[in-house]
């Protein structure tokens, strides 16, 4: 993109946290980040490192309560849709911002044909007639690669396969061509043949749409395989930003490294070949006042017990937040093996 382009969308400063019983649980901390048109971003981290919740928190779609959204902003054109109102905000959803749920399996209606659930967003947000949403939906089957797209608008969710339902969440996604597509691993539930597919799939419409894409998934192999740049969630923020090439071959962070590691070898001696990071996810019940992967941290030292490190550059569109100073050169040939 050239210097100096608004992004598409601009994150600054979101916090949300959810009220339980036992107090408040604070899984999004201050994460800022900006997406330019035509760029795909990737998220990364473990469960509960906050990755969904900082996407469906842009939209409002958590429950209000026990979610909610403390501080930030969240610019889609210039606009922040945390401030927009009811009827703007339906407008948003589906319409400029499509989201691809995680489970293929559920995110459908089942007592909706197919059809019927793609024309919905068309009708609502563009206000086609029945005739002009039946052959939009069309187009959309067919752009998505489903076979016999017309007669295919009349069956039930039951009646496809999981990656042919995951093709359908994209084409209700794009129904309205969104400027911005958020997938939430959508490849999670599928077999490793469909995950190929649905890859090749959202590779060609980003070329033929042109669209911005958040692609939310805990998969480094499939960053690797369609991420312009990766943003890395740990604790609640953003602890690693940076180009995908730069990431895999100059990880910055600790957790990054680990997360590289943990990639499964087919060769070597048995022990080498799955690596773990030992130890779970911090549960937030307050803002963290120091590094949230420091109980799990190798490197750990007396700064990360008294200190939250804060984003720092170490190179062109390389941030981490850490108080350790990685080695500036590339991994070891052993570490890259596992990358």
């Amino acid at each position: 993109m050239p210097d100096g382009a608004q992004p598409v969308l601009d994150v600054r400063g979101l916090k949300t946290v959810f009220r339980t019983r036992s107090g408040e649980v604070h899984a999004v901390n201050d994460v800022s980040f900006s997406l330019q048109r035509g760029e795909v971003l990737g998220v990364v981290g473990e469960s509960g490192s906050g990755k969904s919740v900082t996407m469906m928190s842009l939209l409002r779609l958590l429950p209000m309560p026990p979610a909610m959204i403390r501080g930030g902003e969240a610019l889609l054109n210039g606009r922040d849709m945390l401030k927009a109102g009811p009827k703007e905000l339906r407008a948003i959803r589906g319409g400029k911002v499509g989201f691809v749920f995680q489970d293929p399996m559920t995110s459908l209606n089942p007592v909706f044909t197919v059809g019927m659930q793609i024309m919905e967003p068309l009708r609502k947000h563009l206000g086609l007639s029945h005739d002009k949403a039946a052959a939009r939906a069309v187009e959309l089957l067919d752009l998505v690669g489903i076979p016999d797209a017309r007669r295919r608008l009349g069956d039930y969710p039951h009646q496809f396969s999981g990656g042919m339902r995951q093709r359908v969440m994209i084409a209700i996604a794009l129904a309205c061509d969104p400027d911005v597509l958020i997938a939430d691993e959508p490849t999670t539930a599928l077999d490793v043949t469909i995950q190929a597919q649905i890859l090749e799939l959202m590779k060609d419409l980003r070329q033929k749409l042109g669209m911005a894409i958040v692609w939310i998934t805990h998969d480094l192999g499939v960053i690797a395989g369609i991420a312009d740049r990766v943003m890395v969630m740990y604790g609640g923020q953003v602890v690693e930003e940076a180009p995908v090439r730069d990431l895999f071959a100059r990880p910055q962070h600790p957790y990054t490294r680990a997360l590289l590691q943990t990639i499964p070898k087919i060769s070597g001696p048995r022990e080498a070949r799955l690596k773990v990071i030992e130890g779970q996810p911090p549960i937030l019940n307050a803002p963290p006042s120091a590094c949230p992967f420091r109980a799990r941290c190798e490197y750990r030292f007396d700064r990360c017990d008294a200190e939250n490190p804060a984003l720092r550059p170490v190179g062109a569109g390389h941030a981490v937040a850490c108080h350790w100073q990685a080695p500036a050169a590339p991994l070891a040939a052993a570490e890259v093996s596992h990358a």
